[in-house]
């Protein structure tokens, strides 16, 4: 089978390639997946970069999210079936051809969900809902995020809607707040104008500021938090810009900020079995009536992975899929 393999960490642009390999075959609790559609991710990328939490071994194969079709069962597999379709997010190497999966890990995908969904299903909206049900947010209450354009930042701001959480979000360009607007996402500023604060303050009009996102760190990382009211929380996601913190000791001490860091993988393991799953039984809602939507930027095939990570760093509306 064909699968994405890098020798050695760099950018992903020069260093992944299409191997031969053999196939897999599923030990006791795994199953088989052909896989239909995968998602690129930013952690994906840091990963190959070297620069993520997660170090694999080299070499190394690529990809975390997909959708597939259950090929084979190892033994012990109760409650799936051969030619079920199922999505993962947290199995490693499904830039594949096929690929080996814990059983207990799949999610059994409706037959309404497309592919391009349902290879977006895992990751990046339960993240986005885990994030707020980690925050305990109630109706009313106002969350500020910077990076409200990213795939993760549109999920928060559609699903705080459908809970009543009045959402803030900055950008870096005016561009991005049309973009925003032309899916229904409106309370966004750009940073890039010396009146944006103004500008947000008017938004918000005195309401409490619970909580805020950063996934940009440096001095974007400050702006997030002085925008915060007194007792919010600000919370660390990513760091696409500068992996440190800018931040004012002020801000912190005078609005008696807590600052913490927010790792979905890590979360989504630990999280008890009941609010997990009634947590992707509130997604599926959302993505059934149209409240939360994954759109793609544009699907490759294997062979042109390096292109399909070029369109992954360029600004685009959706993701960037994979497919074998």
């Amino acid at each position: 089978m064909r699968a994405i393999v890098h020798p050695q960490f760099g950018e992903p642009t020069d260093v992944l390639d299409v191997e031969e390999v053999e196939i897999p075959e599923p030990g006791p609790g795994q199953v088989r997946l052909r896989i239909l559609l995968s998602p690129i991710h930013n952690h994906d990328l840091w990963t190959i970069r070297g620069t993520y939490g997660y170090k694999p071994e080299l070499p190394a194969r690529a990809g975390t999210e997909a959708v597939g079709v259950v090929d084979a069962l190892g033994d012990g597999v109760e409650g799936l079936e051969v030619g079920q379709r199922v999505a993962t997010g947290g199995t490693f190497g499904v830039w594949a051809e096929y690929v080996v999966a814990p059983a207990a890990g799949l999610i059994p995908v409706a037959d309404a969900l497309p592919d391009e969904m349902a290879a977006q299903l895992v990751s990046m909206p339960f993240s986005a809902i885990s994030l707020l049900h980690s925050l305990d947010l109630t109706a009313g209450d106002w969350l500020v995020q910077n990076t409200a354009n990213g795939a993760v930042g549109r999920m928060v701001a559609q699903i705080a809607k459908a809970r009543g959480i009045h959402v803030l979000g900055l950008v870096r360009r005016q561009s991005a707040v049309d973009e925003l607007a032309q899916q229904g996402i409106s309370n966004v500023v750009s940073t890039d104008g010396d009146d944006w604060r103004e500008k947000a303050a008017a938004i918000v009009d005195g309401g409490r500021v619970v909580a805020g996102v950063d996934s940009v760190g440096g001095s974007a990382a400050n702006d997030v938090l002085s925008l915060l009211s007194e007792n919010g929380t600000l919370v660390i996601f990513g760091s696409m810009g500068d992996a440190t913190l800018e931040l004012s000791a002020g801000d912190i001490i005078f609005r008696q900020a807590t600052v913490k860091g927010f790792w979905g993988s890590v979360v989504s393991k630990t999280m008890d079995a009941e609010t997990r799953s009634a947590l992707f039984g509130e997604l599926s809602r959302y993505l059934a009536d149209g409240t939360v939507t994954l759109p793609v930027a544009a699907t490759f095939a294997l062979e042109d992975v390096r292109d399909a990570a070029a369109a992954s760093f360029s600004p685009r509306v959706g993701k960037v899929l994979l497919r074998p």
